[in-house]
């Protein structure tokens, strides 16, 4: 299939640049930008005027659902909703059911995205035997069988000695290992943020330190290993500035955090919203003021949607006792867009978050619009403006804190190795 999208303006965010140019796609590629290749001759023609094109979304956070919890969300439900909101590539964590530690759970969650022929899928094997912190993976087989990286997902190593080895393995190997730094003992019960919202309101609090002991242990081990570590959304502004020197310091890591946590704080709570209860928990504005400050000046590496489908009945329980998480995949390129228009950030360097920068932080060559590179993209009118409303979202799970917001910027086509994926009639 040769496509010819005319007229669009093109968005750069490797140069943070935008120019208004034609892109020719042949073969699954961006064939050329500006001016056609010798002899093409587009099997379809898509106008873009007023429309701006960008690289498909890379978003390092997607719960798919499958296996295990196909009751909260499908596979084809939740790629459709990854194509609606111009993400193309997406990482899913390991903490299905069952696990994601063995070849063959891998290598069919594999085979089903790529029969789907949507948005690419890149699997997170399990750092240790069902997540349960005592037996690492095989890592080797793992990796042959599709997986990027290996995780806990959400649940912590108590042992020490066990988390060394399989950073000290993985490193052998050239793996990357993703960990949320949490301390389980600190954590355990919690659901807000210590301080006096969660006092207030009676929850049982999650502390700062939680964040930071937690990462004080990942960053000494990281030093003794020199192994590749990727920390899972960050929270707090103590955490951001621990990671801020082990940067200064050399050290191989990288970072992320969740969507919701540049726009909420605590305070968004209210009374008991339970659309609010994430993990790790909203903190206070100063903890939200960080992660805009540490996103701007290069701390941290990229914004994710931690998208989690919920079932709806999970989320009509008292707070405390709601599932955490929240819908995303279709929020997060109108949120990078909101987050850039409210704070007067160039969008260019806003959309980086989430294309480039995290495709980096994978090691892929995605999440740019370059002549050669794989043709994902979108396009996407950003003066259009849509409500958010459990109808118009393709994802299985409708919750979200943001339901009833009206959001900037509205995908309208979305484009996948060189294929019309996703488009609004």
């Amino acid at each position: 299939m040769k496509i010819h999208i005319k007229g669009g303006r093109l968005l750069d965010p490797v140069a943070g640049t935008e120019q208004i140019a034609d892109i020719y796609i042949a073969a699954g590629k961006v064939a050329a930008i500006g001016t056609p290749p010798a002899d093409f001759h587009a099997n379809r023609v898509l106008d873009a005027a007023g429309l701006l094109i960008v690289p498909g979304l890379v978003d390092l956070s997607a719960r798919l659902r499958e296996p295990g919890y196909e009751y909260k969300a499908t596979l084809e439900s939740e790629m459709n909703a990854a194509l609606a909101g111009g993400v193309t590539s997406l990482v899913c964590p390991p903490d299905t059911e069952p696990v994601l530690d063995e070849p063959g759970l891998v290598e069919m969650l594999k085979f089903r995205a790529r029969n789907l022929n949507q948005a690419h899928v890149y699997p997170l094997g399990a750092l240790t035997v069902g997540l349960n912190g005592k037996v690492i993976t095989e890592m080797v087989e793992l990796t042959e069988a599709g997986c990027i990286g290996f995780s806990q997902a959400n649940v912590p190593v108590l042992d020490t000695q066990v988390l060394l080895r399989a950073l000290q393995y993985a490193t052998t190997h050239g793996f990357t290992v993703w960990l949320r730094p949490q301390d389980a003992y600190l954590s355990a019960g919690g659901v807000a943020a210590s301080g006096p919202v969660a006092s207030r309101l009676g929850l049982p609090g999650v502390p700062t330190s939680a964040e930071t002991i937690a990462l004080h242990t990942i960053i000494e081990l990281i030093r003794v290993t020199g192994a590749r570590v990727h920390l899972s959304h960050l929270s707090s502004a103590a955490g951001i500035a621990l990671v801020r020197e082990a940067k200064q310091e050399g050290l191989r890591i990288s970072c992320d955090v969740t969507v919701n946590h540049v726009h909420l704080t605590e305070m968004d709570i209210g009374y008991f919203d339970s659309q609010t209860r994430f993990d790790p928990p909203l903190r206070t504005q100063r903890d939200r003021d960080a992660i805009r400050a540490g996103l701007l000046d290069g701390t941290i590496d990229a914004i994710c949607s931690d998208h989690t489908p919920v079932d709806d009945d999970e989320k009509l329980l008292p707070f405390d006792e709601a599932s955490p998480g929240a819908t995303g995949l279709e929020l997060l390129l109108s949120l990078i867009v909101k987050w850039a228009n409210d704070a007067d950030v160039p969008l260019a360097k806003a959309l980086a978050k989430a294309t480039c920068a995290s495709a980096d932080v994978l090691g892929l060559p995605a999440g740019r619009l370059a002549a050669g590179a794989v043709a994902d993209l979108a396009l996407v009118d950003t003066d259009a403006r849509w409500l958010v409303e459990p109808r118009v979202l393709k994802s299985q799970g409708h919750n979200t804190p943001f339901l009833g917001y009206e959001l900037p910027a509205r995908v309208k086509t979305t484009i996948v190795g060189g294929h019309v994926a996703y488009e609004v009639k």
